[in-house]
């Protein structure tokens, strides 16, 4: 017997079952099992609700099993690491950064529950490295999920798996292969939720109340494209994780939540990277000259750290894409003396295997990267105008001398470009999938249009989250599963209470 069909099996009330109907009887439905609706099932039932939990896939943790842990603020790791950084600090970046066009109540509520959320995963044998920054101009905020294998991607897939097991403990049911396809409504308010089980039968689960956390839209192009303008896969390279499809929000606003503005979870894409070394996309990354298909500057390259700063710079270029340069000058330093920057994404300053990775591109054919040995011969090849790429060029080695006249940038970062080979990467737009869709309050109740309560419904995760405004919050890093986590146990919280008032 494989485990879905366990699972479904030990659901808490199986009312009906025929050939191709299942009834089920519960408080709670949590639409999704990745971190927000993990968190979502967890907090309900310590708070003493029933709860079933529908998972399109075959496993939990969603998209989160490729991250490496949440935003946390105030917390003991921050303490005991001398991290200056107070809810109220963290507060009023936010919200200039935004310029308070967010939900100022559930910004707070969120961070200001953010270093107790750390202590409650940790109560489920969550451990974390301790808190760190993503770039160098970030906040020490992102906590960092402990692993058997040191810090890397999939970290926060321990801490998804923490909170299936303490759910499980808990007695919430999972029902796996099993996607929600409608929240039915009775007298105004949510009284079930309709699926589909992996044997093809409709399941109908009987509820007081429903919590959506599908994770958004990043793999249905034509929504992106209706939501957003953006065609993925053309001018925008974001991640697009298999099931998010967008579901939760059209049955949100099937079921009369009010619809926010679905936006791309910012962050730039060195393309033609994913095949060749790590020191070719880590010397493209740095703040070195970067251009347009005009050949002009576009911004501070100290500021490509951002990535989020990066892809809006990107959006609003022709075509929606820019170049990052280099010459053999730069990359000999780099290969000497290591990067000017590196991440937590990107640890090593080692960039030793460069001409490896270019050599790589060369045999494969890459069409987004190109080596040349004049600028006039680089620009005929990436397509750039080749009189202003010279001009620029002229322009930026006579700033390298004294002051960067055009854009400010520190003088540490102004390195020429004027030995061959020259090097050129593309830069597009990337990002992390979607956010937004779901109009909700602080206490993450689905509002409609007339931000009142619908009754029963909740969302929580990348479906609800309108708190960025225009831009992703990079500075706070971790905000992405923080906000998943914390909206989720809100949610938990508010469901729970709503159902023992019922």
């Amino acid at each position: 017997m494989n485990q879905p069909e366990r699972e479904r099996q030990s659901a808490l009330k199986i009312i009906i079952r025929g050939d191709k109907v299942k009834k089920y009887e519960t408080q709670i439905v949590v639409i999704a099992a990745g971190p927000s609706g993990l968190s979502a099932a967890v907090q309900a039932a310590e708070n003493g609700a029933e709860v079933i939990v529908l998972e399109k896939t075959s496993t939990v943790g969603g998209a989160a099993n490729m991250g490496m842990g949440p935003l946390g603020i105030g917390t003991k790791y921050q303490r005991q690491q001398m991290i200056d950084i107070t809810v109220e600090k963290a507060f009023n970046m936010f919200m200039e950064y935004t310029h308070y066009n967010v939900d100022a109540r559930l910004v707070k509520r969120y961070f200001e529950q953010s270093a107790e959320t750390i202590e409650w995963l940790e109560d489920m044998g969550v451990e974390f490295e301790g808190a760190f920054r993503y770039f160098p101009k970030s906040e020490a905020t992102w906590h960092i999920v402990k692993t058997d294998h040191g810090i890397g991607p999939r970290a926060a897939s321990f801490m998804n798996k923490a909170l299936y097991e303490r759910a499980k403990e808990l007695g919430v049911t999972f029902l796996l292969e099993t996607p929600a396809r409608e929240i039915i409504k009775e007298n105004g308010a949510v009284a079930g939720v309709m699926a589909a089980g992996p044997d093809g039968e409709e399941i109908e689960i009987r509820c007081k109340a429903a919590i959506i956390c599908t994770g958004g839209a990043g793999a249905n192009k034509e929504m992106i494209k209706a939501e957003t303008g953006l065609d993925h896969g053309k001018n925008l390279y974001s991640f697009a994780i298999p099931g998010l499809t967008g579901d939760g929000m059209k049955m949100a606003w099937a079921a009369g939540a009010g619809k926010t503005q679905v936006r791309i979870e910012m962050a730039a894409s060195i393309e033609g990277m994913d095949d060749l070394t790590q020191g070719v996309s880590n010397v493209f990354g740095q703040p070195n000259l970067l251009v347009n298909r005009q050949g002009k500057r576009v911004m501070n390259e100290e500021q490509m750290q951002n990535s989020t700063f990066l892809s809006n710079v990107v959006s609003h270029q022709k075509d929606k894409l820019c170049f990052s340069i280099v010459d053999s000058s730069i990359v000999k330093h780099y290969i000497r003396n290591g990067v000017d920057h590196v991440s937590l994404v990107r640890t090593n300053p080692d960039v030793s295997d460069f001409y490896d990775g270019i050599k790589m591109a060369e045999e494969n054919g890459n069409v987004d990267l190109f080596v040349a040995d004049t600028i006039e011969e680089l620009a005929e090849k990436a397509g750039i105008h080749a009189e202003n790429l010279v001009n620029t060029v002229e322009d930026y080695n006579d700033y390298c001398d004294s002051t960067d006249a055009e854009f400010f940038k520190d003088r540490r970062y102004m390195r020429p470009v004027y030995k061959a080979p020259f090097y050129c990467a593309k830069v597009r737009m990337g990002g992390y999938g979607t956010v937004g869709g779901i109009k909700i309050n602080e206490n993450c109740q689905a509002v409609d249009e007339a931000f009142e309560p619908v009754p029963g419904l909740y969302a929580a995760g990348a479906d609800s989250c309108n708190i960025y405004n225009d831009s992703y919050m990079f500075l706070l890093p971790g905000n992405s599963m923080g906000y998943a986590v914390n909206t989720g146990r809100i949610a938990g919280m508010s469901a729970a209470e709503y159902v023992e008032e019922s």
